[in-house]
């Protein structure tokens, strides 16, 4: 067991930053004394027998308007030089700052990137390394909501341990786009799925006592141009589909912090954006928590103030900031009145202690790496997906001769770039790959395949070809008896990216599979990719970035030691020429040109999408097979009060243990939706052999429904749904009908927090 300790700097002046850079004033800085409050007692918010609102309360009313300002200001938690506001007590190589109040004993926040893991912005040290969690879209495609909540309070114990009280997780943007380079941090394109587990993951995460955020807040859909796209979409496609997708993982998750994005929504900056953030989350969803930008993602003292924002962050420049001061100044004015500024200072006082962060104060402990090693990879062998399996896998135990080719397997498994750049256990196993510079280096995790089914299949001699020759790999497949290809694409934070996998790694496939047609490939990717040599090969296996144990979650998922049940969480087109938008919007333009992307599509993504045009994508969403087979029978469909209950059994029918994913997909017989079908509820189900079990789910009533801009709700039509039980979106499966009446479920349906 590998344990590492970290050691907590002292806590500083707040004016310590006017010696670390001398050109600073205190007026970026300001002094804790000023303004006091002399008659509120000072300490009275620290009484456990009140509630976290009446304590945040008493907090505010001791606070002197210069450390209420000191709390709504956040800072680049990195030393680098191009960083102004280098404040010691700040994590190293950390994400951010917001500094404390030490008068009143209220803590600082110390921030960390993100949904993977504790990340370090730029290369880690030995001390810096902590456990990957699989990135977000493979455990969105575990479809079990318990495994993400499991890995998020796996990460959240890293964060806590390592002195982190805000985890800046976890990410529920919409596959919109296939291209986006953060797409492996979101869970794909559907808001049941990627809300709930997203929200299970955020629920992970802060059961260690610590805030977890919710973002990007909204429609960060693309990395192209993020921070001048404007992204235009109609109110009642959005709260049917991206927002329906937050809200969902608040109602499950009850996040502490929404962050907000860097694009305009509709005209008007995320961050500034009073529809988004005043009416929809605050009103509309009775958000209790406070809302923080993405780092740099401030514009205006006054409009982020009267709009809804509550705290800036990432700050690392002296004419970046919006508020301290500036705020100050805009409440002497009268253009942002005070009770907005205690507003703020209350939520996230509120939200610190209601979370347990202030009772409960973080402090360096030891971690668990062993353990830890196996919550991730629990975690990816359920997220593994078999596209494709013509009796060549699971590998047998009568084999003798397995060539292992490309994609660095001899030493380690790709990881996802930029702000979530998590650097597992023994340091980057491939240095010197992509870019010099952030978003990069590439980094992949020091956990080999290759070694994983050597063990895993000791009676193989199993060679190793690194692919940079084709003709040499297409020899060592010729002397084997199954050929194994790894292929890679890396994506990161910053950048979008083409679907065709790099380095002509597509003609590397090719080769192999006419020198034995038992190849099997193995991609490791951040998203859908195109794979035109689908039909040549016997198996395809999508590994998406597989965390610390990915090397050993592969091999065990490819010896059979494991049975895959991982289900699509995205759908995985034929050509571009089948997305909304074959080309990332805003591509070719130059750097900080104003552009539009209009969502045309509306709530119509994914297989939506692909339904409504009549497309047949090459994998559909909820697409996975596996080493057994299920038997769905006895579907029924009732309405119980204002519930719409679904019962059927599923039966293994195979010879061995499996897990099934069980997909509801409603469709209306005569109401106008923006596509024929939607998921309504899902369940796995883990099952021995000959084994059967009875499952009763609800339908999520929100996707009964189209949202009703004039009447401000969502309005199930009266009248025939067909109910289906399914494979995948593309599975015809077994329905039955049932009559709903008319209902309208207002615009804040279903939040309990």
């Amino acid at each position: 067991m590998r344990l590492t300790v970290l050691t907590v700097a002292v806590l500083v002046p707040l004016c310590a930053a006017c010696s670390r850079a001398p050109q600073a004033t205190c007026a970026a800085a300001p002094s804790a004394a000023a303004n006091a409050t002399p008659d509120a007692a000072p300490m009275a918010w620290l009484d456990k027998s009140l509630s976290p609102n009446q304590r945040a309360a008493e907090l505010v009313r001791a606070m002197t308007q210069d450390e209420k300002l000191t709390l709504v200001t956040g800072y680049f938690g990195v030393q680098q030089e191009w960083n102004y506001y280098r404040f010691p007590e700040a994590r190293r190589q950390s994400a951010g700052f917001v500094r404390g109040v030490p008068r009143l004993g209220f803590t600082p926040q110390w921030q960390s990137d993100a949904g993977s893991g504790v990340a370090t912005q730029g290369e880690a040290p030995p001390e810096l390394e902590r456990t990957v969690l699989p990135s977000g879209l493979l455990t969105a495609s575990t479809w079990n909501p318990a495994l993400a909540e499991r890995g998020g309070a796996m990460i959240g114990s890293e964060a806590r341990a390592t002195g982190y009280n805000v985890m800046l997780a976890g990410g529920v943007n919409l596959l919109r786009d296939p291209g986006n380079g953060r797409n492996f941090e979101y869970a794909g394109e559907e808001p049941l799925l990627a809300g709930t587990m997203v929200g299970a993951l955020v629920r992970g995460i802060q059961s260690n006592h610590i805030v977890s955020t919710l973002k990007h807040f909204a429609f960060n859909d693309q990395e192209t141009g993020r921070n001048v796209v404007n992204v235009v979409v109609d109110e009642a496609a959005a709260r049917s589909s991206d927002l329906l997708a937050f809200q969902i993982a608040i109602e499950t998750g009850d996040p502490g912090s929404i962050m907000c994005s860097y694009n305009l929504v509709n005209g008007v900056y995320a961050c500034q954006n009073d529809w988004l953030l005043n009416q929809v989350l605050k009103h509309d969803w009775g958000f209790q928590g406070y809302v923080m930008t993405d780092w740099g993602a401030q514009h205006d003292t006054r409009l982020n103030a009267n709009n809804g924002l509550d705290q800036e962050t990432g700050v690392a420049r002296a004419d970046q900031y919006q508020w301290l001061e500036k705020l100050g100044a805009a409440i002497h004015a009268g253009e942002v009145q005070q009770s907005r500024l205690d507003d703020m200072v209350q939520r996230i006082a509120r939200t610190l202690i209601a979370k347990g962060a202030i009772d409960d104060p973080v402090q360096p402990a030891p971690i668990d790496f062993a353990a830890h090693a196996k919550v991730s990879q629990a975690d990816a062998e359920e997220g593994i997906v078999l596209l494709k399996n013509e009796s060549v896998l699971p590998l047998g135990a009568n084999l003798k001769r397995i060539a292992v080719i490309g994609g660095h397997a001899d030493v380690g498994v790709l990881t996802g770039g930029g702000s979530a750049q998590v650097y597992a256990p023994g340091g980057n196993a491939v240095p010197g790959l992509g870019p010099k510079h952030w978003p990069g280096p590439e980094v992949y995790a020091r956990s080999s395949p290759l070694a994983a089914l050597r063990a895993e299949l000791p009676q193989a001699t199993i060679s190793w070809t690194d692919g940079a020759d084709v003709a040499a790999a297409g020899n060592a497949a010729s002397q084997a008896e199954v050929a194994i290809v790894f292929v890679t694409q890396w994506t990161a934070e910053a950048m979008d990216f083409s679907l065709t996998l790099p380095n002509e790694q597509d003609q590397l496939v090719e080769a192999v599979a006419r020198a034995n047609k038992r190849t099997v490939v193995v991609l490791e990717t951040g998203g859908p990719v195109l794979m035109p040599w689908l039909g040549h090969v016997a198996a395809a296996l999508e590994a998406w970035y597989p965390g610390s144990q990915g090397g050993p979650a592969i091999a065990r998922v490819l010896s059979g030691a494991v049975n895959p049940s991982g289900r699509l969480a995205l759908s995985i087109p034929r050509s571009l020429s089948e997305l909304p938008r074959p080309e990332i919007a805003g591509s070719g333009l130059p750097k900080g040109q104003h552009f539009e992307v209009h969502y045309a599509e509306g709530a119509a993504v994914g297989y939506r999408y692909y339904d409504q045009k009549g497309f047949a994508p090459l994998l559909p969403f909820g697409h996975g097979l596996s080493y057994t087979t299920f038997a769905h029978e006895g579907l029924s469909a009732r309405v119980e009060g204002e519930a719409l209950k679904v019962s059927f059994q599923i039966r293994n029918t195979g010879a061995r243990f499996g897990r099934d994913v069980a997909q509801i997909y409603i469709s209306p017989l005569a109401a106008n939706w923006e596509a024929p079908k939607r998921l309504g509820a899902f369940t796995k189900i883990e099952l021995e052999a000959g084994a059967a079990a009875n499952a009763t789910l609800s339908v999520e009533p929100r996707l009964l429904a189209v949202y009703d801009v004039e009447r401000h709700g969502f309005r199930i039509a009266a009248g025939e749904y067909r109910v289906t039980l399914a494979r995948s979106a593309r599975d015809p499966g077994q329905s039955v009908t049932v009559t709903l009446p008319e209902r309208l479920l207002p615009a804040g349906a279903g939040v309990s927090h």
